[in-house]
């Protein structure tokens, strides 16, 4: 009986493989609020994850409200300029219990949606709860379990405030999604390549 022939042995065979490894995104998270609002870069290949920088920015309480808005997406805007990520991803916001705080709040979350757009990025949205699932695997974990998780994920990043954490959360939520995707996506083409060659 003939040996069965080591894998990847064929051309065809090293062509399909190759196929199913993406190619390397950076992705920016984001974490809305009027007074401070986290944001977390990353690059994503596969399962790899690496940190490239993450941060704070501040709106000032003594400023009008419109300029507080004006200074949430001038600051996000910098760290788009400054980092070039491919895609973005912002996390979705609990209604609050006090009508005025939900509606300011809707707003600066308005503009942190805003800012990515404007420079012409994807931009994905995701529940907290699928946020704490993806990275801790529990949907109803605590901030400090979220900040461990992360910097367990990404070690290069040092002890995270946070509101930095919860951004990078959601990128790294963003890239286990779109790396679930990919692997459905070149699964089907795969199948039908095989199948119907």
């Amino acid at each position: 009986m003939r040996p069965s022939p080591p894998p990847f042995q064929n051309r065809l065979d090293i062509k399909e493989s190759k196929s199913l490894m993406p190619e390397k995104i950076r992705i920016i998270g984001l974490d809305p609020g009027l007074r401070n609002t986290g944001w977390g870069v990353i690059e994503s290949q596969g399962n790899h994850l690496v940190h490239i920088a993450h941060g704070v920015v501040h709106s000032i309480t003594e400023e009008s409200f419109a300029q507080r808005l004006l200074q949430l997406f001038q600051g996000i805007s910098r760290v788009i300029e400054e980092f070039s990520p491919g895609e973005a991803a912002v996390e979705e916001t609990f209604v609050n219990k006090n009508p005025v705080s939900t509606l300011k709040l809707g707003m600066a979350r308005g503009v942190v949606l805003l800012a990515p757009s404007h420079h012409a990025l994807s931009v994905a949205e995701y529940s907290a709860n699928r946020v704490k699932k993806a990275v801790v695997g529990v949907g109803h974990a605590a901030k400090d379990q979220v900040a461990a998780m992360v910097q367990r994920l990404l070690p290069q990043a040092g002890k995270v405030r946070l509101d930095a954490a919860d951004a990078l959360a959601v990128a790294i939520c963003h890239a286990h999604f779109r790396q679930s995707d990919y692997m459905k996506e070149n699964t089907r083409n795969d199948f039908k390549t095989k199948r119907f060659a």
